[in-house]
């Protein structure tokens, strides 16, 4: 080693220049390792293509601050609320379940059992079977989603608290999840949109709009996956029915809809409900209007 460890002028410029096209090359590499990944949706979305170079660096929040959701997470910062209609816990706390709240119009029960098929599945076991399988598909596109309850409690809650819960969370989109208990021979699904109410705690002008948007994205994606047809005896057809007397509509300050997927007192329909398959085929559809609707 020289008496003088200080590199000559003509060394200092060679290092400078060596160090500058590494520079380049490295960030060169990590570009192409990003298209790589972030254009790909498959399950190998995260695996670079063949003979691709790529780099890595360690994550700084300058450098993820201002990321955009990738084709990977496409719902990445959104939150959604699923409603599981009913609890399982309310057939053992009937005198609970029939206070009266406020729903802003009126007044009306806190809660009801829900309904079920002839052979005894409950519209409460339905319920959550459907919106754990929602909410795994939803995770999987990156949003952050939400249980007004996972029959965690004894009953309920009752519908003013789950309007509560889905305002709190500043929600992009709530789904409430149910199946109706018609007359048999009344088939198909329908999705429930707000209406237009204002009087006492409730005021949806803000929400009628988005909800109505919300709410036919997934009537359409919901035919799409399940092959149901809309409802024969609600909504004309359009699989879409606008009412005013349903608390957890009325108190919501966020887009929000009723998605009620077959008639469980019909025999053709409470064997499609009652088959895994096609509740995983629900759960997708459902999962395909929030996910359209909120990608705009």
């Amino acid at each position: 080693m020289h008496d003088d460890d200080s590199p000559s002028p003509a060394r200092r410029r060679a290092a400078a220049l060596a160090a500058a096209a590494a520079a380049l090359i490295a960030a060169a590499a990590g570009w192409l390792a990003w298209e790589t990944t972030s254009g790909a949706d498959g399950p190998d979305a995260k695996a670079p293509r063949r003979g691709v170079p790529t780099a890595s660096a360690p994550a700084t929040a300058a450098s993820t601050a201002g990321a955009v959701p990738t084709a990977a997470a496409p719902l990445a910062g959104k939150v959604v609320v699923i409603d599981p209609g009913h609890n399982p816990g309310n057939f053992t706390h009937t005198r609970e379940i029939a206070t009266q709240v406020d729903i802003g119009t009126n007044r009306k029960e806190c809660d009801t059992t829900g309904t079920a098929t002839d052979a005894g599945y409950t519209e409460a076991e339905f319920t959550l079977d459907v919106s754990h399988r929602l909410r795994t598909l939803l995770q999987k596109q990156g949003a952050t989603v939400t249980f007004t309850h996972d029959a965690d409690r004894p009953y309920g809650p009752c519908i003013d608290e789950r309007a509560r819960i889905g305002n709190k969370a500043a929600a992009d989109a709530v789904v409430s999840v149910h199946a109706d208990g018609s007359a048999a021979g009344n088939r198909g699904f329908h999705v429930i949109l707000p209406a237009l109410v204002k009087g006492g705690g409730a005021d949806t002008a803000a929400i009628v709009g988005p909800s109505r948007t919300l709410g036919g994205h997934i009537a359409a994606r919901f035919a799409a996956a399940t092959g149901s047809a809309p409802s024969n005896y609600v909504g004309d057809g359009t699989g879409l029915d606008v009412r005013k007397d349903l608390g957890g509509l009325n108190l919501s300050t966020v887009p929000k809809v009723f998605v009620e997927c077959g008639n469980m007192r019909d025999p053709k329909d409470a064997a499609l409900l009652t088959d895994a398959a096609w509740r995983q085929k629900a759960a997708r559809g459902i999962a395909e209007g929030i996910s359209t609707y909120l990608r705009g």
